[in-house]
């Protein structure tokens, strides 16, 4: 009798665990809600300018939702939006439009904002200068200007660094700190962390960076005496900003859009969105459309 009272016993735990059992799907937009414990995987690729506020969201979103398992990825915008576009990851990051980008189906994606992100030059410590003109900072990346002795600074030469062509940040700054001009040939770098130690490192070096990754370690540039601050980017006197998107694959599974809404919570634009150095959409005095004009 012991016997048979232990192996219906068993025969029960045994059908109980199979009861408790998930089962994942995945696609490239996400998990297939397919059980009360389902697994939901999303992998968000792109923009290392916004790679730190959606990784410090996920903590807090999987914290929250234990069933969630969520990757965050850099790579650039490039990356990020060819990749969701060809159904590959969940969430496409990127600093850009989609239809910025040649050859995105910009037609396929639905974009999410989320935030605002000003970017600005940066310089090793060592160079002495502060400020710039606009014109100035044009002739320093296109070559016209090769030593910081021509500004006012030390008598070094000029080294600049570059990101990569898909960089959403690299598009945003020739376009909007350049006035459309493209920056000489120089080192690239695919990371914006590896570009603030670089600068950091290199005596003569400038580069661009988005305002998440400004600290001590490096010199913001002012141009024409306009700081680089969050209270500059929300009316525009300060320029170089962008955007910035999520982009799913059409309409997001409702799985995927709870994260997405999560990121438009109060706890996440008035946390992490002012503490990492973005700027929360609403707080924004100007629009600017696919464009560039204001509104």
């Amino acid at each position: 009798m012991k016997k048979i009272a232990f192996t219906l016993t068993a025969l029960g735990l045994l059908l109980a665990g199979c009861g408790n059992a998930t089962k994942t799907t995945e696609t490239g937009g996400g998990a297939e809600n397919t059980g009360a414990n389902q697994p939901v995987k999303i992998v968000a690729v792109g923009s290392t300018a916004l790679q730190p506020l959606v990784d410090a969201a996920q903590t807090s979103f999987t914290q929250e939702n234990p069933t969630y398992q969520i990757s965050v990825q850099g790579g650039g915008s490039g990356t990020g939006l060819s990749q969701v576009a060809d159904g590959a990851v969940t969430i496409g990051n990127s600093d850009v439009f989609a239809e910025e980008k040649e050859g995105i189906p910009a037609e396929e994606l639905v974009d999410h904002k989320v935030a605002v992100i000003g970017m600005a030059p940066v310089v090793n410590k060592d160079v002495n200068v502060k400020n710039l003109s606009k014109q100035q900072l044009i002739d320093i990346f296109t070559g016209k200007i090769t030593n910081w002795q021509e500004v006012g600074g030390t008598d070094e030469k000029i080294s600049v660094i570059n990101r990569a062509n898909g960089s959403g940040t690299r598009a945003t700054f020739e376009k909007w700190g350049l006035d459309g001009a493209t920056t000489i040939q120089a080192q690239e770098q695919d990371s914006s962390g590896t570009v603030r130690q670089i600068v950091a490192q290199t005596p003569g070096a400038i580069s661009y960076l988005a305002f998440s990754y400004l600290d001590t370690s490096i010199q913001a540039l002012s141009i024409d005496n306009v700081e680089p601050t969050a209270e500059n980017v929300a009316d525009n006197s300060w320029e170089i900003w962008s955007y910035e998107h999520m982009y799913t694959k059409g309409q997001p599974e409702a799985d995927i859009k709870a994260f997405l809404d999560f990121m438009m919570t109060d706890d996440i634009q008035q946390g992490p969105v002012k503490e990492l150095g973005y700027l929360p959409i609403t707080e924004m005095k100007v629009e600017r459309d696919v464009e560039g004009n204001l509104k």
